[in-house]
């Protein structure tokens, strides 16, 4: 990546610089029926974060990742589908995402995904990930000059110099969203003080690198799908044990 774009993540960091709080510990919304497919329940959380699944199941993860992080792409290809069509749907994990800024393509993006029907969150966020290729890739045909313009003036007109340098304007425009909407995210400072709040989350848990995660309370040492899937795996047997 280039090095204005490295760089930027401190300036990402300071604007967005909050207090690390305690933990806060408030009630999710309320759930479906646990008879309902699990996948398909999407509630948010005290900090702003989206989870799927059962709020109430005996193993709860939490993913910290980041839109310009290819690991985080790659995990998530490989781990969405086989958590969503295992173990979520019949309710025995619940899937927490939160969004971990390292650069302001991280926020722009962070800011059209959270902006929204919150149960269409999942959609936005798989569909920025699967296309992270793509958009990317348009990053070594932008001059560091051009790249000035998400570093001055106003915090949503240098997420519109992004939205529109790395044609973020067609993609969400796939599912519904126009210009005029996607200028309004960034406007909208409930989505951008959500987003602080993961931040905050962040913080909180000691988190500095991405995907990371979270199982049960339990910052992992895993880093990938087939790390993760193990660990969920031995927790899985250990709770079990004994049982018929």
């Amino acid at each position: 990546m280039k090095s204005t774009l490295r760089l930027a993540a401190l300036a990402t960091v300071a604007l967005l610089s909050v207090a690390a709080a305690k933990p806060v510990h408030k009630p999710l919304a309320s759930a479906a029926d646990p008879g309902s497919n699990w996948a398909n329940q999407i509630v948010v959380t005290a900090d702003g974060s989206h989870m799927y699944g059962n709020p109430k199941a005996e193993m709860q993860l939490r993913e910290f990742v980041s839109y310009t992080c290819p690991h985080c792409a790659h995990f998530n290809r490989e781990a969405d589908p086989a958590l969503r069509l295992t173990l979520v749907p019949k309710g025995q994990i619940g899937v927490t995402v939160t969004t971990l800024l390292r650069n302001p393509i991280d926020l722009t993006i962070s800011m059209l995904t959270t902006c929204g029907d919150p149960k269409r969150f999942f959609v936005r966020h798989n569909a920025f990930l699967s296309g992270q290729d793509a958009w990317m890739g348009k990053l070594e045909k932008i001059g560091e000059e051009q790249q000035k313009r998400w570093y001055q003036g106003a915090l949503p007109d240098r997420m519109k110099a992004i939205a529109s340098d790395l044609d973020f304007y067609t993609r969400v425009a796939a599912w519904g969203m126009s210009r005029t909407q996607a200028d309004a995210c960034f406007a909208n400072t409930a989505v951008f003080e959500t987003i602080k709040k993961q931040q905050a989350a962040v913080t909180q848990f000691g988190v500095n690198s991405t995907p990371s995660f979270i199982l049960n309370g339990k910052l992992l040492d895993a880093h990938d799908w087939p790390g993760l899937s193990k660990e969920i795996t031995t927790q899985m047997a250990a709770r079990h044990k004994g049982a018929i």
